[in-house]
């Protein structure tokens, strides 16, 4: 079987991570600055219009493409390759066990063989991947093997949107993997590098909050809850007779009347931190954990002014906003306080971004 984008081998050249979101298209492109450190060269975020991207399916492919083309020309580099990933909801991951003195074709047709049995759909409507994960617990004698699959018109959807921007795509990622690739620089800064610790990442996108337990750098509870940013634009929108698009320029750029902050913003964070207490309690009851020492607030809500003292306040929990960029040097072109106000929303991106430094 022919896979025509490898889901989990890039090639060592300049790449830009490409996150496509429901609301907006974000870039990020990375540097080596030696020693093990990164440099942040460019980055650039470009709002959708409304319902091109929807559930993480791109239903409008046209506005998607000149989404991505505005978005590269602002990022002003001459890197055409890209990473990109697919929603998480759109890509079965199975891990299996092989032998590991098997050849690479051997493997290539075991993968097959065991995907036939997860996967509902016929092997030729799929883009299938596998990834060696390393010696299983069994004994070295064999191997964990991550297997990918997706159907293929996802794949093609973000492909063409892509290539339509005149982008080049080497990578597809998927959202999952890539946010846990920029979470490890995020982990770094914790006390004792976050090690033993239980760390929840909370991420509120606009439309689902995605909640991931974190121990040692393994997940061990995720759960999707149907609450997001949308909600704050919609009362925007009905507050202040504003369009879809005025709401959120607003809403980014905080240039709304003064009982905004009281009426309408500081309800919607009341909600948010009670989802999350909604989540932690989910976690408590269907596991045997019963503390989380960490909460890492990622997405584009994630930004909003008073959110971490909300979250703290009502959970009891350490809670800081995510910024995988805080270790690194940023290039002249960028601006830090900006960089830092967008870097919870950027954490796929820049995880994809990071694939370029993949052995």
């Amino acid at each position: 079987m022919q896979i025509d984008l490898s889901i989990f081998n890039p090639k060592a050249r300049p790449l830009i991570g490409v996150d496509i979101s429901s609301f907006a298209v974000k870039m990020v492109e990375l540097a080596d600055n030696g020693g093990g450190h990164y440099r942040i060269e460019h980055y650039a975020i470009e709002p959708l219009p409304k319902d091109a991207v929807v559930d993480g399916n791109i239903a409008n492919l046209e506005a998607t493409s000149e989404a991505l083309e505005r978005c590269w020309n602002r990022m002003n580099t001459s890197t055409k390759y890209v990473a990109m990933a697919l929603p998480t909801a759109a890509v079965i991951t199975k891990k299996i066990i092989l032998p590991a003195n098997l050849s690479e074709q051997e493997m290539e047709v075991q993968v097959e063989t065991e995907a036939n049995q997860y996967i509902p759909f016929a092997l030729e409507e799929v883009n299938l991947d596998f990834q060696v994960i390393g010696p299983a617990p069994s004994g070295p004698e064999e191997v964990d093997v991550l297997i990918a699959a997706s159907r293929k018109e996802k794949v093609d959807d973000r492909v063409a949107a892509a290539e339509a921007a005149s982008l080049k795509p080497l990578v597809m990622d998927v959202e999952a993997y890539a946010a846990q690739a920029a979470f490890e620089l995020v982990e770094k800064q914790l006390p004792a590098g976050g090690k033993d610790q239980i760390i929840g990442i909370v991420d509120v996108g606009s439309n689902v909050m995605n909640v991931t337990i974190m121990k040692n750098d393994q997940s061990v509870y995720t759960r999707e809850q149907a609450f997001g940013g949308s909600q704050l634009t919609s009362e925007i929108m009905r507050a202040y007779g504003m369009n879809f698009e005025e709401a959120e320029t607003a809403k980014r750029t905080q240039s709304l009347p003064e009982n905004y902050e009281a009426e309408i913003l500081r309800p919607f964070l009341e909600n948010l931190s009670l989802e999350v207490t909604r989540a932690m309690q989910f976690f408590f009851t269907s596991t045997p954990f019963n503390k989380i020492d960490q909460i890492i607030l990622t997405g584009g809500c994630a930004i909003l002014p008073g959110v971490v003292d909300v979250v703290a306040d009502r959970t009891q929990v350490p809670t800081v906003v995510a910024n995988p960029f805080a270790a690194m040097v940023p290039s002249s072109k960028i601006k830090a306080k900006q960089l830092a106000a967008d870097a919870p929303s950027l954490m796929v991106a820049c995880g994809l971004a990071l694939r370029r430094f993949d052995q």
